[in-house]
């Protein structure tokens, strides 16, 4: 375990305090207080670390976050986690689907890449994803996801209510299942994939969180993940320049507007501890 994480965990463990009455706006300002003492502490601390997991951070995000829980704490928390293809999304939330399972964490992970709109009839016209693309399909654009539908169903989580998700094949097939996936309202919604920023919903989150990485590394990566795919080198080095444009048009003007980023390059075992440390901090309490 990352020595710095390991004295954050002890010492954690040492300062047990008094659960305050979270019924009164007063129980819930105590809470709020603490919190924010917490992020502040974990931002020194993972300023000593060697590759760092928080790059940069909203200065005012904090007040704005915890006076939310103060003013609707029955809500559930939601969180946005975005970034570029290849950024480390999708690895992120695997490390923290491990810590949900290991920790019992009451969080929930829905994939807004199932909200992709169903391409099937293009994808039939024009022989293959690829063809479709290179017609000018523009498949990162928010008009080819179902948005409307996206934040409907994360309004519905964040009041409690379980919902059926679509599902979008990733078969080549362009297909997407409605009413397909049962994702359950749980005190944590964290909706993973690039839309999550998108204009249509990112002002009905918490916390909005971009993944950032150095783009010759993301490449890197990007052409790794098509090798195992089976993917043509010369088709592939095409979709990345693609990826590229979208990412300049959709998501790079989104960044700004984040509350966290964080680095796709760090540690996973660091981030693993880092979430272990996030669960205790919530949840060290002792109540008379």
């Amino acid at each position: 375990m990352d020595s710095l994480v390991k004295n954050l965990l002890e010492n954690q463990t040492k300062e047990k305090i008094q659960k305050p009455n979270c019924q009164t706006r007063t129980g819930r300002s105590l809470l709020a207080f603490y919190l924010q003492t917490k992020f502040k502490q974990i931002i020194n601390h993972d300023k000593k670390a060697e590759k760092h997991l928080i790059l940069d951070y909203r200065k005012d995000f904090l007040d704005d976050f915890t006076n939310r829980l103060i003013d609707r704490p029955s809500d559930r928390i939601l969180i946005a986690l975005s970034g570029q293809s290849a950024s480390g999304k999708s690895t992120i939330c695997k490390v923290i689907t491990k810590c949900v399972n290991q920790l019992n964490l009451p969080v929930t992970i829905l994939t807004a890449d199932n909200y992709f709109n169903d391409i099937s009839e293009l994808i039939k016209k024009y022989g293959n994803f690829d063809l479709l693309r290179d017609a000018g399909y523009d498949v990162d654009s928010p008009d080819n996801f179902y948005l409307d539908l996206l934040r409907s169903d994360i309004l519905k989580l964040q009041k409690g209510d379980d919902i059926y998700s679509p599902e979008y094949l990733v078969n080549g097939t362009g297909c997407s299942k409605p009413n397909s996936i049962f994702v359950k309202s749980k005190k944590v919604i964290i909706v993973e994939g690039m839309c999550s920023i998108y204009d249509k919903v990112q002002d009905i989150f918490d916390i909005k969180v971009y993944v950032d990485i150095d783009n010759e590394e993301r490449k890197r990566r990007f052409l790794n993940r098509a090798a195992q795919r089976n993917q043509d080198e010369a088709n592939a080095l095409k979709h990345w320049d693609y990826i590229m444009e979208a990412g300049k048009k959709y998501l790079i003007p989104n960044k700004e507007k984040c509350d966290i980023i964080i680095n796709g390059e760090c540690n996973l075992d660091y981030f693993a501890h880092m979430v272990e440390y996030i669960n205790l901090i919530t949840n060290n309490f002792y109540e008379e």
